[in-house]
């Protein structure tokens, strides 16, 4: 047994625990039973109320003596018999059942609504009648005045079989797609049937006519809700003669008085999920509806909620024992879920024991264990040195760990970690700090590796007319070497940057003032963190890529400025290259050993300064008269011409013998053609 209060509501769930196999002698189960105690807190009321795999369907007769369910896998239903508390009978299908209804006051009368388009037909001794429908049905219902068997589905026919004749009427014609649920007023014996769209149509069996249709989907949408579907009916029930509430697919129930077309209220599940039943409480004004995760009871007339439950597992099908505080849930488990809420009425008949036991659980008292106490984990108790406190009093075990004194942890957490007030204040007054900076200027902080670039960027970002908005270079990863390692900084001294970057490496002064300003703010707020003996760490200033330049010059002005500076590169190379070649000169002239000629006696050395003075100074007839001394002049008679030249050596040695030597290699390469035509080859 589990006890649970949602809302302060106390509710039993009679199914949790352990329960003991069937093939244990007598002697085991009383040594578990001594052992464990939760085998020996545990109840099963109804003895093997369980499904092999999944329970879909469950319902209570008429006569409240017998509890009938439906389940997988191999397809059955199960009758248990209260006043036994055990199984009655069991029978299998061949198909899984859909729905079923229970015609007479007990198990005797039974009709079953199978997935594969059959209906079977049960007696008290088995299966009476199998027959096979037109359409995919999805529930149905007995009128018992004309014993008519109303069958819904895939259409928009609701088929009518007379159970007392055998054989099918002819259907009623609805303006939908496609039927859901059906349900028949027990009171007028009116007949409900809620459709694809959202709408519930009512029809009379004695006039075989349409009375009215009620648009349920339209009520559905209001300002807080949000539907992610058309809300369809999945769920009808009636209570009493003007009473009716509906369950759409999209989580609403609707409250209608049949008397109006407006629902007079409307309470949401917030869930989204379909709501799969509904059931009235008959002495309380409560209502209770299911969808797959959970049974809310709620105020009929206020909506308020009463209590929950909530089932691990998917729930599948709701009944209630009427007058009493019980109710059974079908799941995807294979135990069946029995819960009793003694605030909602006394225990059945058949299960009068319950009242004592409850008495008994409400007088023991429990320790709460949860109140000022400090869930720890094995780990942290080694780290606080506590490990001999485990299998004491001071540490009560909990799942994966243990509760102690909330009290007892803060002291043993003060000595192990003495200083930890004062790195709790350093780190408030770094805050602080840190809240008092964001409303002044702040301080862009430059990397150590390239600056000039860094502060390009910064200042890229804060112009407030193009408002670039770039990844910052300095955040990402990839380019974090060219702000931290000093192989990437920029030479502004190398020929590419010059012509490359001709903006970039003219920074005007407005900029280095700048630059020189952030540099000492920096330096400052360095000093100022210092005294918290940690170095400030790098806040990602608003750095942006590196673009285009921001200046307003023209492209115009801008080549010009490559122009000039490639004019300054070519002058360098220029003057370069002469003065190497001016130096080679040099050594070249070193190299080269002086020549020494001897003069003779009398005679006057002719070269050097002293003699170009001299031979300047001097008259033209000396000149001409020293010329002629050294050279032959001939006149002539004819035009008044005259020739002077000068007899020196012939120098032929040095020439004829090279003239000699290649006319002798040409002569060698050469071949006469003196014999062409002088031999004659005979064909």
């Amino acid at each position: 047994m589990q006890i649970s209060s949602p809302n302060n509501i106390k509710i039993y769930n009679l199914s949790a625990g352990k329960t003991l196999p069937e093939w244990l002698s007598e002697r085991k189960r009383r040594a578990l039973l001594k052992k464990n105690v939760e085998i020996r807190r545990s109840i099963e009321l109804i003895q093997d109320f369980e499904m092999p795999g999944v329970s879909t369907s469950i319902k209570v007769s008429r006569d409240l003596q017998y509890v009938l369910a439906t389940g997988i896998y191999k397809p059955r239903v199960k009758c248990f018999d209260v006043n036994n508390l055990s199984l009655k009978f069991e029978r299998c299908f061949d198909s899984e059942v859909v729905t079923f209804q229970i015609l007479s006051e007990d198990y005797s009368k039974l009709v079953f609504l199978h997935c594969d388009r059959h209906i079977e037909i049960h007696a008290a001794h088995g299966k009476y009648h199998r027959l096979r429908i037109p359409r995919f049905g999805r529930d149905l219902e007995y009128h018992n005045p004309s014993c008519d068997l109303f069958v819904v589905g895939v259409s928009n026919e609701i088929y009518r079989l007379n159970l007392e004749r055998g054989q099918f009427l002819k259907p009623f014609l609805s303006d939908s797609s496609a039927i859901n649920k059906c349900s028949i007023n027990p009171v007028h014996h009116l007949l409900g049937v809620g459709t694809q769209e959202g709408k519930v149509e009512a029809w009379d069996p004695r006039t075989k006519d349409r009375v009215g249709v009620l648009d349920c989907g339209f009520h559905c949408i209001t300002q807080d809700t949000k539907l992610k579907g058309v809300p369809s009916v999945t769920a009808l029930k009636f209570q009493g003669g003007l009473t009716m509430a509906v369950g759409t697919a999209t989580g609403q129930i609707l409250l209608y008085d049949i008397r109006s077309n407006r629902p007079f209220l409307v309470k949401d599940h917030m869930y989204g999920l379909p709501i799969r039943n509904i059931e009235f409480h008959e002495k309380m004004d409560l209502v209770y509806s299911m969808d797959s995760s959970i049974v809310k009871i709620w105020e009929k007339q206020t909506g308020k909620i009463y209590t929950s439950i909530e089932a691990q597992n998917d729930l599948n099908d709701l009944t209630t024992v009427p007058g009493t505080g019980m109710l059974f849930l079908a799941n995807e488990s294979p135990k069946m879920q029995t819960y009793y809420i003694p605030s909602l009425g006394p225990a059945p008949r058949w299960s009068g024991f319950l009242d004592t036991i409850i008495e008994e659980l409400e007088e023991s008292s429990f320790d709460t264990i949860y109140d000022n106490y400090k869930f720890v984990t094995e780990k942290e108790l080694e780290e606080l040195g506590l490990n001999h406190l485990i299998g004491t009093n001071l540490l009560r075990a909990y799942m994966h760990g243990y509760f102690m004194d909330v009290r007892l942890f803060r002291k043993a957490r003060d000595v192990i970690k003495p200083f930890a007030f004062d790195d709790y204040k350093k780190k408030k007054i770094r805050e602080k700090l840190n809240e008092d900076a964001k409303s002044r200027v702040q301080v862009q902080k430059l990397p150590e590796v390239n600056k000039e670039l860094a502060f390009k960027l910064m200042e890229s970002q804060e112009d407030g007319k193009k408002k670039r908005k770039a990844p910052t270079i300095l955040k990402d990863d990839r380019f974090k070497a060219l702000f931290t390692n000093p192989d990437f900084q920029v030479d502004k001294n190398s020929v590419e940057f010059n012509l490359l970057n001709p903006v970039i490496s003219q920074m005007d002064k407005g900029k280095a003032k700048r630059l020189r300003e952030m540099e000492r703010k920096e330096e400052e707020e360095k000093r100022i963190l210092g005294a918290f003996d940690e170095d400030p760490e790098h806040n990602g200033s608003s750095d942006e890529e590196l673009l285009h330049d921001e200046s307003s010059d023209d492209e115009k002005s801008w080549s010009k400025e490559v122009k000039r500076k490639y004019r300054e590169v070519k002058r360098k190379q220029r003057e370069e290259e002469i003065e190497d070649e001016k130096n080679e000169r040099d050594d070249s002239k070193q190299m080269k050993q002086p020549k020494f000629y001897e003069i003779k006696e009398g005679a006057e050395f002719k070269g050097g300064k002293t003699y170009m003075k001299k031979r300047i100074k001097a008259s033209l007839g000396d000149r001409l008269n020293s010329d002629e001394a050294n050279g032959v002049r001939v006149t002539g008679s004819r035009g008044n011409r005259e020739m002077t030249f000068s007899i020196g050596k012939k120098k032929f040695g040095k020439s004829r013998d090279s003239f000699k030597h290649r006319r002798a290699d040409q002569k060698g390469l050469l071949r006469p053609a003196g014999n062409i035509g002088k031999k004659k080859y005979k064909i």
